[in-house]
């Protein structure tokens, strides 16, 4: 296989949305770092919403792993949801997210009575070798249609690479 066509991990993003600022907001913020051992990012709001909130409030909190730290929490997070993912959770660039209803589902992590029961997102960001081209500073380019990871592409990865099931919604 040509290796500028293999898919790897760009990144995995932890994401914990509290809602508002204060205590549930701070208990977030300790379970992602007791978690994944990183520094923890606030995320805010963008602009006064139907919600009434305004803008540059804060609401949740998120951890971007990548490297070898991302393939070790995706194994566990796979392990929280029994090895099973849905084609609902690929959208069509081949990037997929699931949600792990409760923290203590992770392997490994006993139930904290101070922070309570948390759920959270996890966000999965494919590339291949020369996506570098959509991101750098100087002569930003697009990727290749025939470079572009595509749906199935990206579920017959995650199957191979994690040995994880893909199910349709029906059943």
């Amino acid at each position: 296989m040509n290796k500028m066509k293999e898919i790897r991990i760009e990144k995995v993003t932890i994401n914990i949305g509290a809602g508002e600022a204060g205590e549930k907001l701070e208990k977030a913020k300790q379970l992602l770092e007791m978690i994944t051992k990183k520094k923890v990012l606030v995320t805010r709001t963008r602009k006064r919403t139907t919600f009434g909130m305004a803008k540059g409030r804060p609401i949740g909190v998120k951890v971007t792993l990548r490297g070898s730290d991302a393939v070790e929490f995706l194994k566990n997070a796979f392990r929280a949801v029994d090895n099973k993912l849905s084609e609902d959770n690929f959208d069509t660039n081949g990037n997929f997210s699931f949600g792990i209803k409760e923290y203590i589902d992770l392997p490994g992590i006993k139930y904290q009575p101070d922070i309570g029961i948390l759920g959270m997102d996890v966000c999965v960001t494919l590339e291949r070798p020369g996506y570098r081209v959509k991101r750098r500073a100087i002569r930003k380019s697009k990727i290749g249609k025939n470079h572009v990871i595509k749906k199935n592409e990206a579920i017959e990865w995650v199957k191979k690479k994690f040995n994880i099931e893909i199910g349709s919604e029906e059943e």
